[in-house]
C-alpha cells in the first residue's frame, strides 16, 4: 500500500505493526499487529486520547498484547502481507481525512479506521469504553483547531506540554526551590505583565545571581494567590530548547513546532507566560536557507502583546545580541537583577537550607551557612552570590553524606589492624611460636572486642541519624500536601494533616533529637551528622587551593606575629620588614580602600639584600605557600608593542587566545603576590595599565573578562640608586648610621621622581629603600641556609 500521504508518525506505527508480525512469526499484519505499533510509537497521541476518555491505557495495551500472541503463527518461507481488517482499516483511515479537512493520514485517522471496522480488536476497544464519537472528540480536543497539512504535524499537538513545563504545576507540588527576597524585581516584572501591549519583561544579570529564581518565585506567589486579581488566573510555562531543537530533521519541522506553541499560548488569551531561559539561544535558533531563525517568528506576536513571554539572559548575552536587533530589543522590558550582598544571600541560603537537609539527609548548621556566603564573596571571586554559595553547601552536605554511608575511620583502622595480625598468626603457626601465637591472640581478641563496640555504636547512631532526617523528609512532604490541600478548598484534609499527623511527626523528631544530643553528651560520634564552617572552607580549599587554615585562623592572630614570622627569613631589614607590616596591617583592618590590593610597595636597594626574599616570604605567610607568587620581568616589557602580552593581544593579532601574563596569572591565582621585577626598565605605557591597578584594583583583559586584584599584594623592585646606596654606605663613619640612611633615601627618592610618573609614586603604599647587608647579618644567613 502506498504510504506516501501518511504522516512520519502513522507511517512508523504501520512499520512497527510489520515488525511486531514479523517477531512474532506471524505472515499476516492484522488489525491487533496495527494497534500495537500505533501504541508503542514515541510521543504517540494513544495515551492522551484514552486517558481523556477516561480509559486505562496500561489495560488496552495488555488487551492488545493478548489479541497479538492468539494469532496463528507461521513456519517456513513467505512474504508478509497485509489481512482483509487491516486493509478495510488503513481505506476508511483515508475517508476521514475529508471530515477533518486533513491532508495527510495521522495516527488518529488510524485509530478511527480501527474503531470502525468489524473485528475482535475494535470489539475490544468498545467494550473498554472507546466510541466513535467520544474519539473524535477528544482528537477536536487535542488538535486545539490545528489541521494536518504536513508529514510532521502530530508534532504540533499538545506542543505546550512537549515543548514546555509548568512551573505552577511544579509550585503546586513542591519541586521548586521557595524563594527568599527579590521582592523589587518580581514587583517589576508584575507591573510590566500588567501592561497592555510590550509586556514582556526580560531579566538580565550577571549567571547565577538569581533571575530563573525570580520566575520561578512568581510562580509561586501565583499558586499561593499572593499576586493581584488579574493574575491569579495565569500559568507560566518554561520553555524548553532543547525538546524544541531535539529530533527537528527536516526543513521547517522547528518552526512548525515553534509555531504550534506560541499558537497555544495565544489561544490562551493571555492566561499562559511564556518563559524562556537563556532566551539568547532563540536568535538564530533553526536559521536555515529560505528559513527565519526563532526570535523573528516570536517577534509579530510580542509586538501584539498576543504572547507575553519573560526572557532571562546574562549582560554579555543581551548586549551581544538583543541591542544588535532593535526591532527584539524594544518589544521586551528590562528588569536588571544585581548580585544580592552578603547579608541578602545569608537569608537566601538560610531559606533553601532545610530543602538540602532534606534531600542530602543530614544537618546544615547556621554557621555553615555564613561560611559558605562569606568565604564564597571573598575567595571564588569569579562566580556570583547565591549561586557559588548554595554549591559550597551542596557539595559539602553531598561529601558528608557519602562518608555517613561509608564506615567511620576510626573502625576501618581497627578492621584493618585485625586482618593484619590474623595474616601475622598464620605466620608464626607455621614456625610453631606459641608465646608468640598467644601474644597475638590476646590482642586480637581485645581488637575485636573493640572493633564489636564501635560497630554496635556505628549502628545506634546511624539509626538515630537516619531516624531525624526521615522524620524531616516526612514533615516536608506533609507541608506540601497540607498547602495543596488549602490550596483546593480541601480543610478537613488540610486540618488532619497540621493537627493530627504533623505533631505526631513531630513528636518522632524530637525523640530522636533528644537520643542523638544524648550520645553527643556521653562519647564522641562517630557518624558526623552536621555540616560546618570547616566543611565549607575544605571545599572552598579544593575549589581554590588555599589551605583551610588560611580561612579558619584569626586574622588577628596572624597580623600580630606578621613581623616576628617575616624576619625568620628575612635578616637585617627590619626597616622594610616593619613598613610591609604596618601597609598589610591597615589594609586588613580596614583602614584603607577594600577594592585596592592588600598592598603595593616599591621595593629599591642593590641586588642581593632581600628584595625578592621578603616577596617570597610574604607569599608563605600569607598565603601558606610561596610559590603563589606570580614574577614578571619587566625587562621583556621595554619595547611599546610589548605592553599588550600583559591584558593579552588584541583581536586579529598572534597571541590573541593565550590571554594577558598578568591578567592570566591573577585570574588563576587570585590571592596572591605579584612580583614586578626592574620596573624602571619597562616602557612608559607600562605604568598606564599599571596605574589602573593601584587605583582600582581591577584590570580588563583582551576578551573583557575583569581579574581582580583585590586579594593580591603587588611588589615592585628598581635598582634606581643603587649605586648611590652601595657607595653611601661604604664611605659610611662609626656612629653616622641614621644621618646616612636619611640622607641616602632623599637622594635616591629624588631619582626616583626623575625616573617614575609622579601619579603611580603616589598611588604606591609604601616605597621601601632595603640597605645594604653587614657582615653580621651575611653570617646570620649563612646559618639559616645551613
Amino acid at each position: 500500500m502506498n504510504l506516501n500521504n501518511f504522516t512520519i508518525k502513522s507511517q512508523e506505527a504501520v512499520q512497527r505493526a510489520q515488525q511486531i508480525a514479523m517477531e512474532g512469526q506471524q505472515q499476516a499484519i492484522e488489525l491487533g499487529h496495527l494497534l500495537k505499533g500505533i501504541l508503542e510509537v514515541d510521543e504517540s497521541v494513544a495515551p492522551f486520547v484514552f486517558n481523556k476518555l477516561g480509559v486505562n491505557f496500561d489495560a488496552i495495551r495488555q488487551a492488545t498484547d493478548s489479541i497479538v500472541h492468539s494469532y496463528p503463527k507461521v513456519s517456513g518461507g513467505g512474504s508478509q502481507y497485509l489481512s482483509r481488517t487491516s486493509t478495510e482499516a488503513l481505506q476508511k483511515a483515508s475517508t476521514f481525512l475529508k471530515e477533518f479537512g486533513d491532508e495527510f493520514v495521522a495516527l488518529e485517522h488510524l485509530l478511527l479506521g480501527i474503531l470502525t471496522t468489524n473485528d475482535s480488536v475494535s470489539q475490544m476497544l468498545k467494550d473498554s469504553g472507546v466510541s466513535e464519537k467520544a474519539l473524535k472528540a477528544a482528537i477536536k480536543e487535542l488538535r486545539k483547531g490545528s489541521r494536518v497539512t504536513t508529514h510532521s504535524a502530530e508534532d504540533s499537538y499538545n506542543a505546550l506540554n512537549k515543548y514546555a513545563i509548568n512551573l505552577n504545576e511544579r509550585a503546586r507540588e513542591g519541586k521548586l526551590d521557595p524563594v527568599i527576597g527579590r521582592e523589587d524585581e518580581i514587583r517589576r516584572v508584575l507591573h510590566i505583565l500588567a501592561r497592555r501591549t510590550k509586556n514582556n519583561p526580560i531579566l538580565i544579570g550577571e549567571p547565577g545571581v538569581g533571575k530563573t529564581a525570580i520566575v520561578e518565585g512568581l510562580a509561586h506567589r501565583i499558586v499561593d494567590g499572593d499576586v493581584p486579581e488579574d493574575l491569579r488566573d495565569k500559568d507560566i510555562y518554561s520553555l524548553d530548547m532543547g525538546a524544541l531543537i531535539a529530533g527537528a530533521k527536516y526543513q521547517g519541522e522547528f518552526e512548525e513546532r515553534l509555531k504550534s506553541v506560541i499558537k497555544e499560548v495565544t489561544a490562551a488569551e493571555g492566561r499562559i507566560f511564556l518563559f524562556i531561559d537563556e532566551i539568547h539561544t532563540l536568535i538564530g535558533a533553526g536559521k536555515t536557507q529560505g528559513a527565519m531563525d526563532a526570535a523573528n517568528i516570536l517577534k509579530p506576536a510580542l509586538a501584539r502583546g498576543e504572547l507575553r513571554a519573560i526572557g532571562a539572559t546574562t549582560l554579555n548575552e543581551y548586549q551581544k545580541y538583543f541591542e544588535n536587533d532593535k526591532a527584539l530589543e524594544r518589544r521586551f522590558q528590562t528588569v536588571l537583577v544585581e548580585e544580592p550582598g552578603v547579608e541578602d544571600a545569608i537569608s537566601i541560603l538560610r531559606g533553601l537550607k532545610e530543602r538540602y537537609e532534606t534531600h542530602h539527609k543530614i544537618n546544615i548548621k547556621d554557621d555553615a551557612v555564613v561560611a559558605a556566603v562569606q568565604l564564597s564573596h571573598r575567595y571564588i571571586t569569579s562566580r556570583f552570590l547565591p549561586d557559588k554559595a548554595i554549591d559550597l553547601i551542596d557539595e559539602a552536605a553531598a561529601k558528608l553524606r557519602l562518608e555517613m554511608n561509608s564506615m567511620p575511620e576510626e573502625l576501618d583502622e581497627v578492621e584493618r589492624r585485625i586482618r593484619q595480625m590474623e595474616i601475622e598468626r598464620e605466620a608464626m603457626k607455621r614456625e610453631n611460636d606459641q608465646v608468640k601465637i598467644g601474644q597475638i591472640d590476646q590482642e586480637l581478641a581485645n581488637l575485636e572486642e573493640k572493633r564489636n563496640a564501635l560497630r554496635a555504636q556505628w549502628e545506634s547512631e546511624r539509626e538515630v541519624v537516619l531516624g531525624v532526617q526521615n522524620a524531616k523528609e516526612t514533615l516536608e512532604q506533609l507541608k506540601v500536601e497540607s498547602a495543596r490541600a488549602e490550596r483546593e478548598g480541601n480543610y478537613t484534609e488540610a486540618a488532619e494533616i497540621r493537627y493530627g499527623r504533623v505533631p505526631e511527626v513531630q513528636k518522632q523528631l524530637d525523640e530522636y533529637m533528644a537520643r542523638l544530643q544524648k550520645m553527643q553528651s556521653d562519647s564522641k560520634l562517630l557518624v558526623k551528622e552536621e555540616v560546618d564552617a570547616e566543611d565549607i572552607a575544605e571545599i572552598v580549599s579544593r575549589w581554590t587551593g588555599i589551605p583551610v587554615t588560611r580561612m579558619l585562623q584569626s586574622e588577628r592572630e596572624k597580623l600580630l606575629h606578621l613581623e616576628e614570622d617575616l624576619h625568620k627569613r628575612v635578616v637585617g631589614q627590619d626597616e622594610a620588614v616593619e613598613a610591609v607590616a604596618d601597609a598589610i596591617r591597615r589594609s586588613r583592618t580596614g583602614l584603607s580602600n577594600v577594592k585596592r590590593p592588600v598592598g603595593s610597595f616599591l621595593f629599591l636597594g642593590t641586588t642581593g639584600v632581600g628584595k625578592t626574599e621578603l616577596a617570597k616570604a610574604l607569599a608563605e605567610y600569607l598565603f601558606d605557600d610561596e610559590d603563589l607568587m606570580t614574577r614578571i620581568d619587566m625587562s621583556e616589557y621595554q619595547e611599546r608593542h610589548a605592553v599588550s602580552r600583559l591584558i593579552g593581544a588584541p583581536p586579529g593579532y598572534v597571541g590573541y587566545d593565550e590571554g594577558g601574563q598578568l591578567t592570566e596569572a591573577v585570574r588563576r591565582k587570585p590571592y596572591s603576590v605579584i612580583l614586578l621585577d626592574e620596573i624602571e626598565k619597562a616602557h612608559p605605557d607600562t605604568f598606564n595599565i599599571l596605574l589602573q591597578v593601584l587605583e582600582d584594583g581591577r584590570l580588563t583583559d583582551n576578551k573583557g573578562r575583569i581579574a581582580d586584584f583585590k586579594n593580591t599584594i603587588i611588589i615592585m623592585t628598581s635598582n634606581i640608586g643603587s649605586g648611590l646606596i652601595r657607595d653611601n654606605f661604604a664611605n659610611m663613619a662609626p656612629g653616622e648610621e641614621e644621618v646616612v640612611i636619611e640622607n641616602t633615601r632623599e637622594q635616591v627618592f629624588e631619582l626616583l621622581k626623575q625616573a617614575v610618573r609622579p601619579e603611580f609614586l603616589n598611588r604606591i603604599d609604601e616605597v621601601i629603600m632595603f640597605r645594604p647587608l653587614s657582615r653580621k647579618d651575611i653570617r646570620q644567613i649563612v646559618e639559616l641556609q645551613l
